[in-house]
């Protein structure tokens, strides 16, 4: 009993209750100068309404987030060839209007946006066949044209695969549709043509001639043709191989013929 008479009396003493008070007003101003702080850095009260920026192009917005104190990225593109390239088609958080929340100053915005373009790794054709690898290319949507170089070996395989001009190696990205170039050997020299006289034909009717033989190749050379209307207008005074009556070469070899616009036919009587 004597214990708990001078608890009490201490408990109610001047000195006690001077350091209690102190202990609580210590308290609470620690509390409200934190309360403060985190409202401060939290721009606690200040709220910002998120525009709705779904449909339009990522190169808009960029100057109404920045003057509501707000940032974006970019965090997927997505193939949609029926949207203009830069389409916003979803935002992270959404707009106020639908999701009823605001955000604070710097809240990053994340977009989704669209893209015309849908990229393919271009697979090793080299060494495959040409009908495998025409095959390839149709199943990933790429194009494709031929070209044909005499070889010893590798008849009917691909050679090389180009693309815009150059080699494009296994793994790298190409565009949904773009076209690739294939280098397919030939060695089939084919059975032995009689070389048809191109001597004074314009350029297109040598060619002309050439497609209905269907039988070599065509390379026309014109030093003088600058335009189109000379490519129309010149006329063919030499070819290689020569022309010789009964003389014979290998189907598919190319013929080349040299055009000029001053053509004078030398078999014509003065």
């Amino acid at each position: 009993m004597e214990f708990i008479k001078n608890l009490r009396t201490f408990v109610w003493s001047k000195h006690f209750l001077k350091h209690l008070g102190l202990v609580v007003l210590a308290y609470l101003l620690i509390v409200s100068i934190v309360v403060f702080y985190l409202d401060a850095y939290t721009n606690h009260g200040d709220y910002i309404n998120v525009p709705n920026f779904t449909g339009k192009n990522i190169n808009t917005v960029g100057t109404q987030i920045e003057e509501l104190d707000l940032q974006y990225e970019v965090v997927e593109t997505i193939y949609d060839p029926s949207k203009p390239e830069g389409t916003i088609l979803s935002q992270d958080p959404r707009a106020t209007a639908f999701s009823k929340l605001f955000v604070k100053e710097d809240r990053i915005i994340r977009f989704k946006v669209s893209k015309r373009s849908q990229l393919v790794e271009m697979p090793s054709l080299i060494d495959k066949s040409q009908r495998f690898a025409e095959s390839i290319l149709n199943n990933r949507g790429l194009k494709f044209r031929i070209q044909y170089q005499p070889t010893n070996e590798a008849n009917g395989a691909v050679l090389k695969q180009l693309y815009k001009g150059s080699e494009i190696r296994e793994g790298q990205k190409v565009p949904v549709g773009a076209t690739i170039t294939l280098i397919v050997g030939k060695n089939d020299a084919g059975e032995p043509t009689a070389i048809p006289n191109l001597y004074g034909l314009t350029i297109f009717e040598a060619k002309a001639r050439l497609t209905e033989l269907g039988a070599f190749g065509f390379l026309p050379v014109c030093n003088e043709c600058l335009t189109y209307e000379d490519s129309l207008a010149a006329r063919i005074e030499s070819q290689s191989p020569e022309f010789v009556e009964g003389m014979m070469i290998p189907a598919g070899s190319t013929i080349t013929v040299y055009a000029t616009k001053n053509f004078t036919d030398i078999n014509q009587a003065p």
